[in-house]
């Protein structure tokens, strides 16, 4: 068996037909003949790779095949010709290895680094930039606390403390401490922070309400002095009660479109405010006879009143006259749109009990005389008045002699403010015992009344009166003649001296350029003009000037 085996093999080396023997010989055979022909492939491999003569380089998207020129290769050097499997995964694998080296050594190439360290100046100058910046943003921190008071207080006078003081105080605690001084609080008015007017609070809101006024009174208002409620409908009595209890150095209440002030507000005020001395009640809602019952017994103390024209007035205005002996200010007034604006005024009783009135306006409200006696004693009139305002935007019964019967005895009227009083005339006028007037507002501003037939005259008798004080003039709509106004802006041109003039109206009336010229050259501290429909003036001259430099350009159109 063993020598007919070595033949076998011998025979298959020499590429015999193989002989039919077991299946262990036939197993052996078979592995011989695999050996045999995996070596026959090497050498063949190795034969074709060596008779190649070409270079493998890597592009940027593409591997380059160059021949070799020492080579004697017929033919192209890049045609391979057909190569079986075995030969492209030579080929390849050769190509990744050399990509994978050049990548190698791209990696491994030392690159020049450029060293960007920063000068030593410039670190430093760097971290000083960052500590003021630092510093910049807790600049409000550092401040002492009484600068911080002096600015809160530049803010508040300008918007008022709620909400600005309640805002700040949450920043911090230095703000909070500076929020929380006394002097600051001195004046405050509180609108409809929670709830529009016009809605109606849930119990949570007006339970809120009520909590946060009252942590005002007890914490912030100590040294409360104004106080000011703005379109307020509900809890306009607990807030009064409040404030009154808890700031004894209250002196000002004003009620600014607010309802529902009854007698118990007054009641609380009289107790415990001792030193209000003003009460602002326009365009509010409140029971007259509460206020009535306020005045008889703490009228004295009172200074200033002002209200709006009700269907009880009379009665308030009576209690007024009776009970306010140290009254200074009294106004009353009402809405543009208002009909039966008349009001009965006793001006003898006010002259006789409110000696001291210093201001007596009544805007857009027609007196109505009132008998009684007549004091004819040098004391009687108003000796302190400064401010008459009888302006209306309708009309007036007011005449001359009502006028002189009012202000014989004003010789320190500043003020006087007439609209709307057509039956005024300027004889009227020149006879007022009041020599040094700054204002007069003269002008007609309504037109269902108006008397256009009959042109006036006689403004030089104003004029000329107070040339030397007069700060303010309103002769809007006036029909005086051309000369009679020429003449007028004369006396006002002559005395340029005193350069007092700040603002002239002359809108609606018969101005002409040369008039006009005469007093704008000579008065150089005018900064408001008012020339429109001015009938004789040149169309591009009928405007408003509110600065003197406007005034100064309009010289040269006048020529």
């Amino acid at each position: 068996m063993e020598a007919s085996e070595a033949s076998a093999q011998n025979e298959r080396k020499e590429g015999a037909a193989p002989s039919s023997q077991g299946e262990d010989g036939s197993k052996s055979r078979k592995a011989s003949l695999k050996r045999t022909a995996e070596a026959k492939a090497k050498k063949a491999k190795k034969a074709r790779v060596a008779k190649l003569n070409y270079v493998v380089h890597q592009g940027e998207d593409m591997l380059l095949v160059i021949s070799d020129t020492s080579c004697h290769h017929d033919g192209p050097a890049w045609i391979l010709g057909k190569k079986k499997g075995s030969q492209k995964k030579k080929v390849t694998k050769g190509m990744m290895k050399s990509s994978l080296e050049k990548k190698k050594k791209k990696i491994v190439r030392p690159k020049p680094k450029l060293e960007n360290k920063p000068d030593k100046g410039k670190e430093e100058e760097i971290q000083v930039s960052i500590r003021q910046q630092e510093a910049d943003q807790r600049w409000g921190q550092n401040l002492p606390e009484e600068v911080l008071i002096n600015i809160f207080q530049m803010v508040v006078d300008q918007d008022g403390a709620v909400p600005f003081l309640c805002r700040v105080g949450r920043v911090c605690r230095l703000w909070n401490v500076a929020a929380s001084s006394p002097v600051l609080w001195r004046r405050v008015t509180v609108g409809h922070c929670w709830i529009t007017p016009d809605k109606n609070q849930l119990p949570k809101t007006e339970t809120k309400v009520k909590n946060t006024v009252t942590w005002l009174a007890q914490n912030r208002f100590s040294q409360l002095r104004d106080f000011s409620l703005c379109h307020w409908k509900k809890n306009v009595n607990f807030t009064l009660e409040v404030v009154s209890q808890f700031c004894p150095h209250l002196s000002s209440i004003k009620l600014s479109y607010c309802t529902g002030l009854t007698a118990r507000a007054f009641h609380s005020l009289g107790l415990h405010s001792r030193a209000l001395h003003t009460i602002n009640l326009q365009y509010s809602e409140f029971q007259v006879e509460g206020f009535l019952e306020y005045l008889e017994h703490h009228g004295s103390q009172i200074k200033q009143i002002l209200f709006s024209h009700g269907p009880k007035n009379d009665k308030l205005l009576t209690a007024i006259v009776g009970w306010c002996p140290h009254l200074e200010l009294l106004e009353i007034n009402t809405k543009l749109d208002s009909k039966d604006c008349e009001l009965p005024v006793s001006i003898t009783a006010l002259q006789a009990v409110c000696p001291k009135l210093k201001t007596f306006r009544m805007l857009n409200v027609r007196p109505r005389p009132k008998t009684g006696r007549k004091l004819v004693s040098a004391e009687s009139g108003f000796p302190l008045l400064e401010e008459f305002c009888i302006a209306s935007a309708s009309y007036s019964y007011l005449n001359d002699k009502d006028l002189m019967d009012i202000l014989f005895g004003s010789t320190k009227l500043r003020v006087l403010d007439l609209r709307g009083c057509s039956r005024i005339t300027s004889a009227g006028l020149a006879a007022l015992p009041c020599p040094d007037l700054e204002c007069l507002f003269w002008g007609q501003y309504y037109n269902s009344f108006m008397v256009t037939s009959f042109p006036k005259t006689g403004l030089p008798l104003v004029t000329q009166k107070w040339a030397q004080t007069l700060q303010q003039l309103d002769i809007a709509n006036q029909l005086f003649t051309e000369e009679d106004l020429a003449l007028g802006m004369s006396f006002l041109a002559q005395e340029a001296e005193a350069d007092t003039l700040r603002s002239l109206n002359l809108s609606g009336t018969r101005i002409t350029p040369r008039a006009l010229r005469s007093v704008v050259e000579q008065q150089t501290a005018l900064d408001y003009l008012n020339l429109s429909s001015c009938r004789y003036l040149p169309r591009g001259v009928k405007k408003i000037y509110r600065s003197q430099e406007e005034i100064r350009q309009l010289l040269d159109k006048l020529e």
